[in-house]
């Protein structure tokens, strides 16, 4: 059995990184329209998943055992709104010694369960369950390693 332990990256020369990740959550139409009407009771799901975002990107390595603390240098959130979904893409850049995938796709993780949480009230069936809410497709798009 291999030993636990952070990966040494002492000799590794800071780089430039990026990563992109994004992710999508699916609910009822009739609570995308209460999300872009700003009608949700918990407040403006938008603004709120983007912060949690956010600060989800800056407490990785808290969360995930063996990541690195990384100097994030940009951090973008952005949340695209369709007909059934929630779509959350995180954009991550420093310059470092090790990528920033984990930031990025933890960003988009923490978004939405962000919006689920500000916005189960109006998915739940009788019974209390989510038979039509669904995270799915979280995903790195893109990663950049370049000496610039």
């Amino acid at each position: 059995m291999a030993e636990t332990k952070m990966v040494d990256i002492s000799q590794k020369k800071e780089v430039r990184r990026e990563a992109i990740a994004k992710g999508r959550i699916r609910l009822r139409r009739s609570t995308i329209e209460l999300i872009r009407n700003n009608q949700v009771e918990k407040g403006d799901v938008v603004n709120v998943s983007k912060t949690a975002g956010i600060l989800a990107v800056k407490r990785t390595a808290d969360l995930i055992p063996m990541c690195h603390p990384i100097p994030l240098e940009h951090v973008d959130v952005e949340l695209n709104i369709g007909d059934d979904f929630v779509e959350v893409t995180c954009e991550v850049l420093a310059h470092y010694k090790t990528g920033v995938e984990m930031e990025a796709l933890t960003g988009v993780s923490v978004a939405l369960l962000t919006v689920w949480d500000m916005v189960k009230k109006y998915e739940k069936d009788p019974e209390g369950q989510y038979p039509e809410t669904k995270i799915e497709d979280i995903e790195v798009v893109k990663k950049v390693k370049s000496s610039s």
